[in-house]
């Protein structure tokens, strides 16, 4: 088997940041794919985000981005990492990290600052509604923005080495 893209980024190095993780055609359509990872936290050298967090951002951002007046119709996929240091964002189109920075500053400061019932976190609509972390979602979030987002340069915008 091929050793797939993601895997031949060197994870003892790489950073909190919005890299283009892949850019595909879609074989049916041959329309434009762009797959981000969004690096929460630095792998092998930071804590990875506990499930409950991690899913309860999950339903926040899948919920902010197909509801987005811009971006929703191009909305592929927003999910977590099996690492859990981190999501990937997917959306129709050929995009750079530059271009996508402004939609995931605003929903990661949607998950920062929301308040209420959690989309989705009811038995009816989620295999594992318990399993919510609002809390320390919001505190994550913030993280991300105010250390990893506000001041973000192109080493944090584009894999290195």
């Amino acid at each position: 088997m091929e050793r797939i893209a993601s895997f031949s980024v060197d994870h003892l190095l790489l950073e909190p940041g919005v890299y283009v993780s892949r850019l595909d055609r879609d074989p049916v359509t041959g329309a434009a794919v762009t797959t981000f990872d969004l690096r929460l936290t630095a792998p092998n050298k930071e804590p990875v985000m506990n499930t409950a967090e991690c899913h309860t951002i999950e339903h926040l951002g899948a919920t902010f981005l197909r509801n987005h007046v811009e971006w929703s119709s191009r909305i592929v996929y927003f999910g977590p990492m099996g690492c859990r240091t981190g999501f990937y964002l997917v959306v129709f189109g050929e995009v750079a990290s530059a271009e996508i920075l402004p939609l995931v500053r605003e929903l990661f400061g949607f998950v920062a600052e929301f308040e209420g019932e959690i989309p989705g976190a009811v038995p009816e609509e989620c295999g594992n509604y318990l399993d919510q972390n609002l809390p320390m979602a919001k505190w994550l979030a913030r993280r991300y923005l105010e250390r990893d987002l506000t001041d973000i340069d192109e080493k944090h915008l584009n894999y290195q080495g």
